[in-house]
């Protein structure tokens, strides 16, 4: 079976010294995979190669089979992403944003905007305007235009954040819900400890750059008492360069 997503070798290094160093990574699809670390620990900057937002210094992501630096546009074909924060048109309501964001595929018509919406719990603030949404409510936007198209591959940057309690458990049940029942494949960063435990079968410590371990979450639950004591442990052993 092919895998979802292949990171191989995968670094890139700023100015500053900080970055991201030889990253090697296999996803398989229908996985939830949680990217955890802690801010500035370099996972923004991975996701950013993996969609094409930046250039790796070196290294390569293959996505479906396809690689980003030789056939970007096959390897995009079947992904949603957000990176970074959610910037929809502040003076649009979310069904003008869906709209919008529906353009950029052939075949989303006004039913999978409304599906999207009602999946992701703003059906009933469709025609209000994004500048009134809360962060939360802007977060789940977000959401809605990722999994517009349907795809296969969703990848996340920080979804929890900005979410009150109601809204992290609906978001991790919608995650579960779409992996166990499309069998869409999760990529998902975050430095919330909890969440990533209790949302992904399989999970990635990242810290000042070096991907320390990656192991499922079954496992480390075998093994140690939560998923904290693991990263602990993992930061501990390894994180002094």
């Amino acid at each position: 079976m092919d895998k979802a997503i292949v990171i191989e070798n995968l670094s890139k290094e700023y100015k500053n010294n900080r970055g991201i160093y030889d990253i090697n990574l296999e996803i398989n699809p229908g996985e939830i995979f949680g990217f955890l670390g802690p801010n500035g620990s370099g996972k923004t900057t991975t996701m950013k190669i993996m969609v094409g937002l930046m250039k790796a210094d070196r290294g390569d992501v293959r996505i479906n089979g396809y690689s980003i630096s030789k056939d970007y546009e096959q390897a995009m074909k079947n992904i949603g992403c957000i990176i970074e924060n959610v910037t929809p048109f502040p003076y649009l309501t979310a069904y003008e944003n869906m709209k919008l964001c529906g353009r950029f595929y052939a075949d989303v018509d006004d039913i999978r905007i409304y599906k999207s919406l009602e999946t992701t719990g703003l059906i009933k603030y469709k025609n209000e305007k994004i500048k009134n949404y809360s962060l939360g409510m802007k977060q789940r936007l977000g959401i809605a235009m990722a999994i517009l198209s349907n795809p296969e591959i969703i990848i996340l940057d920080e979804p929890f954040n900005g979410l009150d309690v109601e809204g992290m458990v609906e978001m991790r049940e919608l995650i579960i819900a779409m992996s166990k029942q499309n069998k869409t494949t999760f990529f998902i960063s975050s430095h919330l400890i909890h969440d990533i435990e209790l949302t992904c079968d399989k999970v990635g410590v990242l810290y000042g750059g070096k991907l320390l371990g990656v192991d499922s979450t079954q496992n480390i639950l075998k093994n140690y008492s939560s998923l904290e004591n693991y990263y602990l442990s993992e930061v501990d052993l390894n994180g002094d360069f």
